[in-house]
């Protein structure tokens, strides 16, 4: 004898995500489910596009035309030190 059971979300049965739902009625009042799930959907759109241009940037670009040469680093220039000229009065005293 075997036993089927309808598993919906990760394991959760029906009379689960009833549970679950009025809980979510509970806390947080039926007019604020619709503005939850909405900012919810945001999230996960958010989520999702930012995920995706990850993953375009880990992939190289096409070729087109002649390649770009790659720019190297300039090091800053090197400060000469300042030498002050002897300056004629100077000169004369000594």
């Amino acid at each position: 004898m075997t036993t089927t059971t309808s598993l919906l979300i990760g394991g959760l049965g029906g009379m689960e995500l009833l549970i679950i739902l009025a809980v979510l009625v509970l806390l947080f009042g039926a007019t604020k489910l619709p503005e939850l799930a909405r900012g919810t959907g945001q999230a996960l759109r958010i989520f999702k596009a930012e995920t995706k241009a990850l993953s375009d940037d880990d992939r190289p670009a096409p070729a087109a035309g002649a390649a770009q040469p790659v720019a190297q680093p300039v090091a800053p220039p090197v400060a000469q030190p300042v030498v002050e000229a002897p300056h004629d009065r100077d000169a004369a005293r000594g």
